[in-house]
């Protein structure tokens, strides 16, 4: 029998040997965009789709609040390509949402790709792209609009999906997030904003967060969606054209209540001794079936250890 090396072979782990990673560390952007994903800002013509990406890209770059409210999970420099800008017009753009944060824009860790074209579906530019992501090590990339990064027809699968499976292999090798800023069919189905994007519905598969920007009695009304976590209920926005322009929320999402998984831990986290279960049932007050499920997920998650005398961090 031939002995294949391992070069020969696709890389496997044992399943328990997988990365894990605790619900705080799975957001790049508290509740509006997961790390190491790709995804799309969807919105019709002149909704901020451009101010919202921006504000992402600068929210992860300086650690300030998104949006003004929603927490960065992860710091990181940040990459931009904006096809439809011209570069003053993308300094403008970023120096007023600095201004309005109290940021200097010579401080920001973000980088703007300043080349006249980039076409993902020209093999040179996807090299090129890919030694640049290398380089600079973005946490997060911004490119706006997908509609002006190539030539090939979104409404045929065969036609679009390699291009979307070139940008989740740069998301999985290179460890950062993608967002594609993307248009909106006008007669799109309000109910399922995903289907409403244009192009093939792979698109919509393809996506691991999404932000849907449409119009609701004479507000912006701003839809997350996530393939792997919970998402905030939509809320609104208004786009502040004086002085320094940027999106501001107008009515925050309600604070979402802790999972039984952090309840847990944070009654582990004022103890220096080990609970039993009943301890826990007692201090938490739920019932015994979930409270295993909870224990069980911390456990396979190393957040939290079985002794002989209980469960301790």
């Amino acid at each position: 029998m031939t002995r294949l090396s391992t070069e020969d072979m696709l890389p496997v782990k044992r399943a328990g040997e997988l990365e894990v990673k605790t619900p705080e560390q799975r957001f790049l952007v508290e509740s509006l965009w997961l790390d190491d994903s790709v995804g799309i800002i969807g919105g019709f013509p002149k909704s901020g789709k451009t101010w919202a990406g921006l504000d992402l890209a600068i929210s992860v770059a300086s650690g300030s609040p998104c949006l003004g409210h929603f927490p960065v999970g992860r710091r990181g420099p940040t990459m931009v390509y904006l096809a439809e800008d011209a570069l003053p017009m993308v300094r403008e753009r970023l120096l007023a949402l600095c201004t309005q944060r109290g940021i200097r824009l010579e401080d920001l860790d973000l980088h703007v790709i300043t080349a006249p074209r980039l076409r993902l579906d020209v093999l040179a530019d996807q090299a090129r792209l890919r030694r640049t992501l290398q380089h600079y090590q973005p946490r997060l990339l911004l490119l706006d609009p997908f509609v002006r990064l190539h030539s090939r027809d979104e409404n045929q699968s065969q036609e679009v999906t390699p291009l979307l499976d070139y940008l989740r292999e740069l998301q999985r090798t290179l460890s950062l997030s993608i967002v594609l800023v993307h248009h909106m069919r006008k007669n799109g189905s309000s109910s399922q904003q995903g289907q409403a994007l244009r192009g093939s519905g792979d698109i919509h598969a393809w996506l691991d967060c999404a932000w849907y920007i449409t119009h609701e009695k004479g507000r912006l009304k701003l839809t997350v969606e996530h393939r792997s976590a919970p998402a905030p209920e939509p809320f609104h926005l208004k786009l502040v054209t004086t002085h320094s322009p940027h999106l501001k929320l107008v009515d925050a999402p309600a604070p979402e209540e802790p999972s039984l998984e952090e309840r847990v831990h944070e009654v582990l986290s004022g103890e220096t001794v080990p609970l039993t279960r009943t301890q826990l049932r007692q201090r938490i007050r739920v019932n015994n079936a979930r409270l295993g499920e909870a224990l069980k997920a911390l456990t396979q998650q190393g957040r939290i250890r079985r002794t002989e005398t209980g469960y301790v961090l």
